[in-house]
């Protein structure tokens, strides 16, 4: 089972470095293409900062705390393979996330963002970005009810 949980974070890396790839082929730097109306536009920008644009051109410090995270989040998997598959699925979340940007960050200098809500005032995002919010929600969901969903994992 835990090589569907690589499998599943594999998965989500490519989706991630294919829209990028996508977006810097079509779509020029600080251009918005329309794609959901009033909903959602494609715009590219480059990031070197963290979400919101945080610790802007800290490529050091990003380099230390992703590494650490993908070997805790790894370590994490591995150690609780069996548990409840809505923990072990928001560590794969988490970890393609996590990849995901350490690849632009390592590979360009700076990450590669072109989600744009258009119905409210929110930072433009990627997939890497929306991987990590729902591996996180995931695990939060998880710590919140774990005892219900470990009582619910043993009855089958």
């Amino acid at each position: 089972m835990l090589a569907v949980y690589f499998l599943i974070s594999l998965v989500l890396i490519g989706i991630d470095q294919w829209i990028k790839y996508w977006t810097v082929a079509n779509i020029s730097l600080h251009e918005t293409m329309e794609f959901i109306p009033s909903v959602l536009s494609l715009t590219y920008i480059r990031n070197t900062g963290a979400a919101w644009s945080i610790l802007e051109g800290r490529m050091g410090f990003f380099f230390i705390i992703t590494m650490i995270a993908v070997a805790v989040v790894t370590y994490l998997l591995i150690k609780h393979r069996t548990e409840h598959w809505i923990f072990t699925i928001g560590l794969s979340f988490v970890l393609a996330g996590a990849i995901g940007n350490f690849i632009d960050r390592m590979r360009l200098g700076y990450v590669v963002d072109m989600f744009q809500t258009e119905f409210m005032n929110f930072p433009i995002f990627n997939v890497a970005d929306v991987s990590l919010f729902i591996g996180v929600a995931f695990i939060f969901i998880y710590t919140l009810f774990e005892e219900k969903l470990k009582g619910s994992k043993h009855e089958k």
